[in-house]
């Protein structure tokens, strides 16, 4: 290879993958210093420089001068021999293929990792270009790709698993997926397996948080912050809580969530490939906060032990299982969700006898906390809570009117 090859070579790839060309060619001066060391078998160190605009290559020894400093047996001044042999451009095209292919690999995830380590956190679209049994490779847009992640944790504990288990995707098909991690290639983390070869930025589908960004884009009423999404608690694939809490009276922040007929949560639902997404009011009543959490059970009591944050629930027995759920998921996302810890019981474990300060709610609260009234043509009932003093959510206010 020509030295003026070699520098059109070095632009074109700069341009090609939007590295800074002055940055490639000082990388590849330090690698070709090591590699010509090692070639000529020099003593001392080597440096290398390439002309800018003719592409020829200087190779020099730094030989110390003087004396070493007697505390760090260091030298300060080198002086630089010209040892740059007659086949220095036939050397250098041996090494070059692959020292540049590592610079603008290094180069590119550097690029990458600058652009993209301040957006952890935030929702991208993508879409597959491979899978493998152990992950998929996600193209965000050009040039730039994520990984997302399905180790089996058994066979490789030090990886992830960030899709869910009743999702698998196919070539070409688009993805919602949240960035959770951008590698810092010159970071000091220990390096996983083959993390060179592997995209910089991992995505993730069953972090919690990316409920909370689908429904940021469903409903505006998020976005624009009159909605706050207190807390989430997530089985990926199966079901999920959210806890909702309105930052204006009179706004039904459940309703807000669900839509009209469900079209806002049904969209998050389609998204997550059918998940079951639970959408509940939050409330600083402890008390009340486990009772929603429980939703759909319909709850008799709750007594609250703060010292001990455990929360004793009371509910019919025709309500046990379903405060329950399958295999213990509904109590067991409720409590994942307040951060308290649950026990169920049923009245006729209690005997029937409930203490009347534990009450859930007054006859005052229990009131103001039935839900909407409004039955469908299709005679479904709408699962949104009254607005206060009224029988009807904000979506159905129009019928008081009737």
């Amino acid at each position: 290879m020509a030295t003026s090859q070699l520098i059109e070579a070095l632009q074109e790839l700069a341009h090609e993958r939007k590295i800074d060309e002055f940055y490639l060619i000082e990388r590849l001066e330090e690698s070709l210093a090591s590699s010509y060391q090692r070639i000529l078998d020099l003593e001392w160190d080597a440096r290398v420089t390439i002309d800018r605009q003719s592409g020829k290559i200087y190779v020099y020894e730094l030989v110390p001068v003087g004396e070493p400093d007697e505390e760090t047996g260091e030298y300060a001044e080198f002086e630089e021999r010209d040892v740059t042999p007659s086949d220095v451009s036939r050397i250098a095209a041996q090494n070059a293929k692959s020292v540049i292919a590592a610079i603008v690999r290094d180069a590119g995830r550097q690029s990458i990792y600058e652009e993209f380590s301040g957006r952890v956190g935030d929702l991208v679209t993508g879409t597959v270009l491979q899978g493998t049994p152990d992950f998929t490779i996600i193209k965000i847009r050009d040039g730039v790709e994520a990984e997302l992640p399905h180790y089996d944790q058994k066979r490789n504990p030090g990886e992830r698993n960030e899709r869910p288990a009743n999702e698998h995707y196919r070539h070409n098909q688009r993805l919602k997926v949240l960035i959770i991690e951008v590698r810092d290639p010159a970071g000091d983390a220990p390096r996983m397996r083959g993390e060179q070869q592997r995209p910089p930025i991992v995505v993730s589908r069953t972090h919690p948080d990316l409920i909370r960004r689908l429904f940021e884009i469903e409903v505006p009423e998020i976005y624009d912050g009159l909605v706050e999404v207190k807390s989430i608690a997530r089985e990926p694939g199966v079901r999920s809580k959210v806890a909702v809490a309105s930052r204006e009276p009179n706004l039904d922040p459940v309703g807000a969530c669900v839509g009209p007929k469900g079209s806002r949560v049904r969209m998050v639902v389609e998204e997550l490939r059918n998940e079951r997404v639970d959408v509940i009011q939050w409330s600083d009543n402890p008390a009340v906060y486990v009772g929603n959490a429980l939703s759909p059970a319909k709850v008799n009591s709750v007594a609250i032990d703060e010292e001990n944050h455990y929360a004793t629930v009371i509910v019919s027995d025709d309500q046990l299982s379903l405060a329950i759920g399958k295999e213990g998921q509904n109590a067991r996302l409720a409590a994942r969700l307040t951060g308290w810890h649950i026990d169920i019981k049923s009245t006729s474990f209690i005997g029937g006898s409930l203490i009347e300060e534990d009450l859930l709610v007054d006859e005052e609260e229990e009131e103001e906390s039935e839900f909407c009234a409004f039955v469908s043509e299709d005679g479904v009932r709408c699962r949104n809570h009254a607005r206060p003093g009224g029988r009807y959510c904000g979506i159905h206010a129009d019928m008081e009117q009737e």
